[in-house]
């Protein structure tokens, strides 16, 4: 292991292992020289010439180079909650964690569900690029109750998601139908109220173990099978987000054997962490859905592996300090990850053998560039996976600490 400190721009990295090179790289081979400046930027099939003297040669092995991440959808505090974390520090965040663009989730404060939201996000990009994406709400007010003006919305917007369920089916069928001609995907968030309760942990062992009230698998496949149903009345494109369960593998798998045309996602922190997992009862695991068993784990992964879940999400989910320092079952849900998730999925999932290093690579960049109907991600990510660094205040751009990693010793960073 490494210490991040011991890295001095600018530096020329030796044989750097090339993932998913795109096609404008003209790299034929799966190991090239890389150079990174003294502004972290990077460069490929440089001239000799363009090195400057004083630049550091990186013997190191390992290194990979990757195509730039992609995140389905995350949260942005900004506008409406500064406090929790601004534009700026999501940006710096993504950019820290080798993200090269993210999906902005609509339920901002006003929601993003008008052209005069969606002013604030052209000023937004005009300031940082395109690397903060929005999604446009399918309901007003993210109420579930009347459809936004979808046709006005849909030149701005990646997608349309309220990212909370939706309890009227027929609202939704209505939402595929104005939809499907714009060529957008609805992103749709498959739980059933109803089943779920009061429930904060997934129902079985470890919830009567722990003492916390269950919340059913059920209630995410009830959902999810009544919304595939909706697919095939409709030929709507649909994404089905924040999976959990390895029914829900099964009822995927079985609508894309059908032909229809729907693609799903998981979180990172699902396929790291199970319900076993809560026995310290930390606040930063109460999540939406809850963490499922360790089979829904390990099923997830072989859904990433085979190509039945698309893709990996991020959901990075700021909450303020005092959110957080409360019961386990009255703490709000979600996690910030954009500046852990690929060092801890590297590390659980790569290491381990249950994905290649390709895999994982095509779930967080490559597929959801397709979902999202971007152009294919260019090399950008300089990722060191043997790199160790302590997850502090100080080495973090997110104001917000809601994370389990936050003061562990996480190996991989990303370096430019």
């Amino acid at each position: 292991m490494s210490l991040e400190n011991s890295i001095i721009y600018p530096v020329l990295f030796k044989q750097v292992r090339i993932l998913s090179a795109d096609s404008s790289s003209n790299i034929a081979e799966p190991f090239a020289d890389v150079f990174v400046d003294s502004d972290r930027q990077i460069h490929l099939n440089f001239d000799q010439s363009q090195i400057p003297q004083e630049t550091n040669i990186d013997q190191r092995s390992g290194v990979v180079l990757g195509t730039g991440l992609i995140d389905l959808y995350s949260t942005s505090s900004e506008p409406g909650h500064e406090s929790k974390e601004t534009i700026s520090e999501l940006v710096q965040a993504a950019k820290n964690g080798g993200f090269a663009t993210i999906g902005i989730l609509p339920n901002t404060q006003p929601a993003i569900d008008d052209i005069a939201a969606l002013e604030f996000w052209r000023n937004v990009q005009q300031k940082h690029g395109n690397i903060l994406q929005p999604w446009g709400a399918i309901t007003k007010g993210l109420e579930g109750k009347q459809l936004t003006d979808i046709a006005e919305l849909a030149e701005s917007v990646i997608g349309f998601t309220d990212s909370k369920p939706i309890s009227n089916l027929l609202l939704v069928r209505r939402a595929m139908e104005y939809i499907k001609p714009l060529g957008k995907h609805i992103a749709l968030f498959p739980q059933n109220p109803d089943l779920t309760g009061t429930g904060v942990i997934r129902e079985g062992k470890w919830s009567l173990q722990y003492g916390m009230t269950g919340y059913p698998a059920a209630a995410e496949t009830t959902a999810l099978a009544a919304l595939i149903e909706l697919v095939r009345l409709t030929k709507a494109p649909a994404h089905f987000m924040r999976l959990s369960t390895a029914q829900s593998v099964e009822l995927i798998y079985q609508a894309k054997n059908d032909g229809l045309p729907v693609t799903a996602s998981a979180t990172w922190l699902h396929l790291c962490h199970c319900d076993r997992d809560l026995a310290t009862y930390d606040p930063n695991l109460r999540l939406s859905p809850p963490l499922g068993s360790e089979g829904d784990r390990l099923a997830l992964i072989a859904g990433i592996k085979s190509g039945v879940i698309d893709s990996i999400a991020i959901d990075h989910t700021p909450c303020a300090y005092e959110e957080k320092v409360v019961p386990f079952e009255v703490a709000p849900v979600g996690a910030i990850g954009l500046e852990f998730a690929l060092p801890v999925l590297w590390q659980n999932l790569v290491i381990s053998g249950l994905l290649t290093a390709t895999e994982l690579w095509q779930a967080l960049s490559v597929n959801p560039a397709k979902i999202l109907g971007l152009a294919p991600p260019k090399l950008s990510t300089l990722f060191e996976p043997c790199l160790e660094w302590l997850a502090k205040d100080s080495a973090i751009s997110s104001q917000s600490r809601n994370s389990n990693y936050m003061g562990r010793s996480i190996i991989g960073k990303v370096l430019a």
